[in-house]
C-alpha cells in the first residue's frame, strides 16, 4: 500500500468527490442565515441572491421576534411523546402574552442557562425566583437544566434548554423560507455569542442548532459582529502606505449582559492572484471586557421588587399579612410584575413618569396602582450606574490601550437607552462627541454576523474584510510525565481564531493529555477536552528498532490550533520523531543503465584504470608517431575521471542526517458535561419531529375549519340569488337549508374539536348538493357566448373557404394566358454579331465565333398560396361536421328546462372553436411557409463572352417579372374590387414580416399578397372597364419586353476597363437569380 498522503484516489473515487462537492456548493447557493441570538429577542437576517442582507420579519411582520416558546395546553394531558397530538407552540410576543394565563408553560429568556449545571449555581437559582411558574428539573444524563411541562404527563422526559431553543431557531428558519420564496432551502448559519461564553456555552448552542438541523459556519462574538458592519461602508487608512490603524470600542448592553469590545479597524495590501494586489480591510479584536449580569432584565427586577413591596404594604395586603415570599411564588402575579416592570423601565426612558395599574392582583378582589418617576428609578439602580464603566476598563487594559487612543464609543443594544446608562458613559469617556451612534443599535449585530454567513458560503462575493476574533479566555495544556503533572500554556485570551501552536512533550509511552480552558472568575483550569494516544508506544520502538533511534532523542509533538468555526482549541495532528544517520549511495538511474549498456557510460566504480606498463605495450604495438600523443592524452583524461569518481564516492559515502516521522493516531474525549448520548440525541429529535407534524396537522385542520364555516356563511347567498334559485327546485332549496343549518349548529358543538377527516367529509357533503346547481348556473350564464364564439368562428371559416376557391380558379385562368403568351415571345434568335468599334477589341485573346442564346424563363412566384381541391374539402368537411353538431346541440338544450342537467357545455363549445380554428390554421401556415419558388433559367451558348450574355439575360428576367407581376397585381385587385369590397391587398412583407420575423430580401423575393378588410376602400368598377384595363396593360407590357430584348441583344458588353466601368454603371434586377 502506498504511504499516507500518496495515495491516488481511484476514478470512481475522483467522480464521487466531484459530485459531493457539485452538491455542496449548489445547496450553499441557495441561502444563508445570520441569527443575532439574544437574551430577550432573536434577530435575523437574510442572504440570497436577489435578497442581499434583508431582515427575516416574524409572522406578524415585526423585524424581531421574541425569545420566548410556549406550549398552550390541551384539554387533556399527553401521556407520552408517541402521541400523535402536541400541544400547540407559540412563539414570540404570542407566547410571552400567555404567561399571565399559563405560567408553567412559557419559556422565555433561556440563554443565561446554556451550558450550566443545574446544582449549586446562582444563574439558576435566579432564573428559578424570576420565573416561579415554571417546574425546573435536572436533566439526568449530563446535569444540565430541564423543564417539565405541565401539558405533559410525569413521565415523560423534561425538555432541555438546547430543545426549546432549536424550537425557537426552527422558528426562525421557517420565517426565513417565507421571505426566500418556494423551494429554497435554508441551513447554514452563523450565530453571535457573547465574548464571555464558555466552551460549555458555545457547544450548547452548536447542539441547539443541530437539534434545528442548522449548519454553524462561525460563531462570532456580539462585538465583532457590530464592528463588522460598521466596516462595511467604510474603508480605513492602509497601514501598507503609511496611514495608522482607527481604535473604536464597540458597547453592547442588552436584556442580560454587557460587554465592550475594543476594535481595530485598518486597511492593508495584500498580493492578489498572478502579480496583482489588492487593498483588504481589517476588522480584529484587542481586548474584551463585561459584566455579565447587568443588563435591562437588572433593572426591571429592581423595579420588579419596588412593585412589590409597595404592593404587600398596601392596605389589604399588610392586613392580611402577605409578605414578599407569598407573592414570588405565585406564578401568574409575578408574571404579570414582571411584564409591567419591562414596560415602566422602558417608558422612563422617555418620560418623567408612568402609572401602572392591576385588577385582580393577587387575589381576585385586590386592585393595585403603581407610580414610578424617573428620579425615583434613577435611586433604586445606583448600585448598578457604578457598573456601567467597569466592562469598558477592563477592555482598555486587555487591549493595553487607553482612552485618548479611541476614535468613538459605537454604541448598541436596547438597554443604552436608558438616561442614567447613557449619563455615566458620559462621565466615563470625558468627552461626549466620542459617544456614536452611527450604527443602528438593534439590528447592527444581526447585519454583522449575516456578511460574516456570506463571506464563508462560496455561493457569494462580498467586500474583503478579514474579521478577526479571539479565544476570550486562556487555554493550556496538561499531562503526566514521570510521576509528575506539567502544564502549558498554549493561547492568551486576545489570541486569534485560526491561530496554531505546536507542543512538544518528552513522553515515549501512550499517554493521555488534556485541553483547559482557565476562566477569569474560577480559581483552576476547567478542562475542555481529554485525548488519549493510540500508537505511540509502538512508533516509539519502531523508531528504535528500525532506524536505532535512542528513547532520549526521540520527540513527541502536537498541533493544537483554535477553531475559527467555534473558537474553541482543537488539536489536528501529532507525530513522533527522530534523527536519523545513514550512509546513502547513490542510485543509477534507467537513462544512466541505458548508457552503461551502450557504452556511453560513465566508468564504473570496480573499474580499474590501465597500468603503465599496459599503456606502454600498446604505446609499442602502434606503428604510428601519433599513436603515442593520442595514447597520453587518454590517459590523463582517464586519471581526471578516476580523480573525479573517487571523490563524488567518498562525498557519498559521507554521513547524512534526516528526520523520521511517525504519524500519532488519538482519540478525543470532550470534557466538562458529556455530551448527549445517541439514543437521548434521536428521542429529543423524534419528538421535535413529532411536535412539526402535529403542528402541520393543526394547521391544516384550521383551514379545513375556517373552509367549512365560510361555506356555511356562503349558503344564505346561494338561497338568495336569483340565478340560483332559477337552477333549482324548491326541495332542493329547502334541502339545502336544513344541511346547512344543521352543519353551523354541529361547527359550534362537537365539530369543534372534530378531525381535519370529519371536517372534510362534512363539507363534501355540503358541496354535492351545491355544486350541480352551481354548475347549471354557470353554464346558463356562460353558454350564449360560446355559441357566439362558436357561429362566428364557424361563418369566418366558410369566408375563408368561398375566398380561396375563387382564387384557385382565378389563378388557373392566369396562368393559362400568361403561358399562351410566353410561348409566343420566346423564340430563339440569332444574329451575326455587328463590327465592333471598340479600339481594344484587338486585346481579346480569345477567339469569337458565333453568339446564340436561349432563354428558357420560368413564371413569376405566385401571388397567393394556391391550395388543392382535397385541402380545401377537407377545410369544408370539418365546417360542415361542427355545424351540424352545433344544430343538433342546440335542438337538444331548447327542450330542457334550466332545471335540468344541460345538453350543450361551454366547454363543449369551446373545445370545437379551439378545434375549427386549428384546422384553418393548419392549413394556412402549411402554405405560408413553404420557401418561394426560385427563377431558373435554361441557357445555351456557342459564345466566348459569357459576360454579355448574362447580363442580358438579366435583364430580360427582370423586365419581364416586372411586367408579370404589374399584371397579376392588378388582377389580384381588379378581382378584390369586384368580388370582395372592402378588403385590400397587402404585401408580402406585411404577410411573412409576423410569421417568419421579416427579412426584406424575403419579402421582396417572394412576391406574396393576403387580403384584409379595410372600410377605405373605393367602390369596384365595372366588369367591360376592367377587362379594357387589363388588355391595354397586356399590350403595353408585351411590346416595351420585345424592344428591350431585341436592343440589348444587338448590343456586346464591352471589354477590359470599359466592360469593368459598364458592370459597375448598370443597376442590379430588383429580384430573380440566375
Amino acid at each position: 500500500m502506498p504511504p499516507h498522503g500518496k495515495r491516488r484516489l481511484s476514478p470512481v473515487a475522483t467522480l464521487l468527490s466531484l459530485l459531493f462537492l457539485f452538491a455542496y456548493t449548489a445547496s450553499a447557493a441557495y441561502a444563508v442565515l445570520g441569527i443575532d441570538f439574544g437574551t430577550e429577542y432573536i434577530k435575523a437576517a437574510l442572504v440570497k441572491p436577489g435578497i442581499p442582507l434583508e431582515i427575516v420579519l416574524t409572522k406578524d411582520s415585526k423585524r424581531k421576534e421574541g425569545a420566548s416558546v410556549a406550549f398552550k395546553p390541551l384539554t387533556s394531558k399527553i401521556l407520552s411523546s408517541e402521541s400523535s397530538v402536541f400541544p400547540v407552540r407559540i412563539y414570540g410576543g404570542d407566547a410571552s402574552a400567555l404567561s399571565a394565563r399559563f405560567p408553567g408553560d412559557v419559556y422565555s429568556n433561556l440563554k443565561p442557562l446554556l451550558g450550566l449545571l443545574f446544582k449549586d449555581n446562582d444563574v439558576v437559582a435566579g432564573y428559578r425566583g424570576r420565573y416561579p411558574g415554571l417546574r425546573l428539573v435536572e436533566e439526568k444524563e449530563r446535569g444540565t437544566v430541564g423543564f417539565q411541562s405541565e401539558s405533559f404527563a410525569e413521565t415523560e422526559d423534561p425538555f432541555l434548554v438546547e430543545e426549546l431553543i432549536a424550537m425557537e431557531f426552527n422558528n426562525i428558519r421557517q420565517n426565513a423560507k417565507a421571505l426566500a420564496g418556494k423551494g429554497s432551502a435554508i441551513q447554514d448559519v452563523v450565530i453571535t455569542v457573547p465574548s464571555f461564553y464558555t466552551a460549555e456555552e458555545r457547544r450548547a448552542i452548536k447542539l441547539a442548532a443541530d437539534l434545528a438541523d442548522l449548519r454553524i459556519l462561525a460563531l462570532i462574538s456580539d462585538g465583532l459582529s457590530v464592528g463588522l458592519n460598521y466596516a462595511t461602508s467604510r474603508t480605513f487608512p492602509s497601514i501598507t502606505e503609511g496611514g495608522k490603524p482607527e481604535y473604536h470600542l464597540i458597547y453592547d448592553m442588552g436584556a442580560g449582559s454587557t460587554t465592550a469590545t475594543v476594535l481595530r479597524f485598518q486597511g492593508k495590501t495584500i498580493k492578489d492572484i498572478g502579480r496583482y494586489n489588492k487593498t483588504i480591510q481589517e476588522v480584529q479584536i484587542l481586548g474584551t471586557g463585561w459584566d455579565k449580569t447587568l443588563g435591562g432584565d437588572a433593572l426591571n427586577e429592581i423595579v420588579m421588587e419596588d412593585m412589590i413591596q409597595q404592593f404587600i404594604g398596601a392596605g389589604r395586603m399588610k392586613t392580611i399579612g402577605v409578605k414578599a415570599e407569598h407573592i414570588k411564588e405565585h406564578g401568574r402575579t409575578m408574571a404579570r410584575l414582571w411584564k409591567e416592570a419591562e414596560r415602566i423601565r422602558q417608558v422612563l426612558s422617555a418620560n418623567a413618569e408612568t402609572i401602572s395599574s392591576f385588577e385582580g392582583l393577587f387575589y381576585e378582589d385586590v386592585n393595585f396602582k403603581y407610580k414610578l418617576s424617573r428620579t425615583e428609578f434613577e435611586k433604586l439602580t445606583s448600585g448598578y450606574a457604578k457598573r456601567v464603566q467597569s466592562p469598558i476598563k477592563r477592555a482598555l487594559e486587555s487591549a493595553r490601550l487607553s482612552l485618548s487612543d479611541l476614535e468613538s464609543v459605537i454604541l448598541h443594544g436596547g438597554a443604552v437607552r436608558t438616561p442614567f446608562v447613557q449619563k455615566q458613559l458620559e462621565s466615563t469617556i470625558k468627552n461626549p462627541e466620542k459617544i456614536r451612534t452611527n450604527v443602528n443599535s438593534d439590528e447592527a449585530a444581526v447585519f454583522g454576523a449575516a456578511f460574516k454567513a456570506a463571506g464563508i458560503s462560496p455561493s457569494f462575493r462580498v467586500k474583503d474584510i478579514r474579521a478577526g476574533d479571539i479565544a476570550g479566555y486562556a487555554f493550556g495544556i496538561a499531562w503526566s510525565s514521570g510521576g509528575k503533572e506539567k502544564h502549558q500554556k498554549l493561547f492568551i485570551p486576545t489570541s486569534h481564531t485560526g491561530t496554531e501552536k505546536q507542543v512538544t512533550v518528552k513522553v515515549t509511552g501512550d499517554f493521555s493529555f488534556a485541553l483547559n480552558q482557565r476562566l477569569s472568575d474560577a480559581p483552576l483550569e476547567v478542562p475542555v477536552a481529554k485525548i488519549q494516544t493510540l500508537n505511540l508506544t509502538s512508533s516509539v520502538q519502531k523508531l528504535t528498532e528500525r532506524y536505532g533511534c535512542a528513547p532520549t532523542d526521540v520527540s513527541t509533538q502536537f498541533s493544537v490550533r483554535l477553531s475559527s468555526v467555534d473558537g474553541l482549541p482543537e488539536v489536528t495532528r501529532g507525530w513522533v520523531s527522530c534523527e536519523v544517520t545513514e550512509t546513502t549511495e547513490k542510485k543509477v538511474g534507467v537513462v544512466d543503465g541505458v548508457k552503461d549498456f551502450l557504452g556511453f557510460g560513465v566508468k564504473k566504480r570496480d573499474q580499474e584504470p590501465l597500468r603503465d606498463d599496459e599503456d606502454a605495450k600498446s604505446s609499442t604495438n602502434d606503428p604510428s608517431g601519433e599513436s603515442s600523443t593520442v595514447s597520453s592524452a587518454k590517459e590523463s583524461k582517464a586519471t581526471d575521471s578516476e580523480a573525479s569518481a573517487r571523490a563524488e564516492e567518498d562525498k557519498l559515502k559521507e554521513p547524512k542526517k534526516r528526520i523520521e516521522t511517525i504519524h500519532i493516531a488519538y482519540s478525543i474525549e470532550v470534557a466538562g458535561s458529556p455530551p448527549l448520548s445517541a439514543k437521548s440525541l434521536r428521542r429529543i429529535k423524534d419528538r421535535l419531529i413529532a411536535f412539526d407534524n402535529s403542528d402541520r396537522s393543526r394547521i391544516k385542520r384550521e383551514e379545513a375549519l375556517n373552509t367549512l364555516e365560510a361555506f356555511t356563511y356562503k349558503a344564505r347567498d346561494y338561497l338568495e340569488d336569483e340565478a340560483f334559485i332559477s337552477a333549482s327546485t324548491d326541495e332542493q332549496r329547502a334541502q339545502i337549508g336544513d344541511q346547512f343549518k344543521s352543519a353551523s349548529e354541529w361547527l359550534y358543538g362537537e365539530g369543534a374539536d372534530a378531525t381535519q377527516e370529519i371536517l372534510k367529509a362534512r363539507l363534501d357533503e355540503l358541496r354535492m348538493l351545491i355544486d350541480p346547481i352551481q354548475k347549471r348556473k354557470d353554464e346558463a350564464a356562460r353558454r350564449p357566448e360560446e355559441v357566439k364564439a362558436l357561429e362566428d368562428a364557424l361563418q369566418q371559416t366558410q369566408t375563408m373557404v368561398n375566398l380561396l376557391t375563387q382564387e384557385r380558379e382565378s389563378k388557373a385562368s392566369a396562368e393559362e394566358a400568361a403561358s399562351s403568351a410566353s410561348a409566343t415571345e420566346s423564340q430563339p434568335t440569332e444574329a451575326p454579331p455587328p463590327p465592333s468599334s471598340d479600339e481594344f477589341a484587338d486585346l481579346d485573346n480569345e477567339t469569337s465565333t458565333s453568339t446564340t442564346a436561349t432563354v428558357t424563363e420560368t413564371p413569376a412566384p405566385p401571388v397567393m398560396p394556391v391550395y388543392t381541391a382535397e385541402e380545401l374539402a377537407i377545410l369544408t368537411a370539418k365546417q360542415e361536421s361542427v355545424r351540424k353538431w352545433l344544430n343538433i346541440k342546440l335542438a337538444e338544450q331548447e327542450k330542457l328546462s334550466p332545471r335540468d342537467e344541460p345538453a350543450l357545455l361551454s366547454s363543449d363549445l369551446a373545445a370545437k372553436s379551439k378545434e375549427l380554428n386549428a384546422a384553418l390554421m393548419d392549413l394556412l401556415q402549411k402554405k405560408m411557409q413553404q420557401t418561394p419558388p426560385k427563377l431558373s433559367t435554361g441557357k445555351t451558348k456557342t459564345s466566348k463572352t459569357k459576360k454579355a450574355a448574362t447580363k442580358t439575360v438579366k435583364a430580360k428576367i427582370s423586365n419581364t417579372e416586372s411586367a408579370d407581376d404589374a399584371q397579376k397585381s392588378e388582377d389580384v385587385d381588379d378581382f378584390l374590387k369586384k368580388n370582395m369590397p372592402g378588403v385590400r391587398r397587402v404585401t408580402a412583407e406585411e404577410l411573412l414580416g409576423g410569421m417568419k420575423g421579416g427579412k426584406k430580401g424575403d419579402k421582396a423575393e417572394s412576391g406574396r399578397e393576403e387580403m384584409k378588410y379595410d372600410e377605405n376602400t373605393p367602390e369596384p368598377d365595372s366588369e367591360e372597364t376592367m377587362e379594357g384595363k387589363r388588355t391595354e396593360k397586356k399590350r403595353k407590357a408585351n411590346e416595351k419586353k420585345k424592344s428591350k430584348t431585341k436592343s440589348k441583344g444587338r448590343n456586346k458588353a464591352a471589354k477590359g476597363t470599359r466592360a469593368k466601368a459598364a458592370e459597375k454603371a448598370k443597376p442590379e434586377p430588383e429580384h430573380g437569380e440566375l
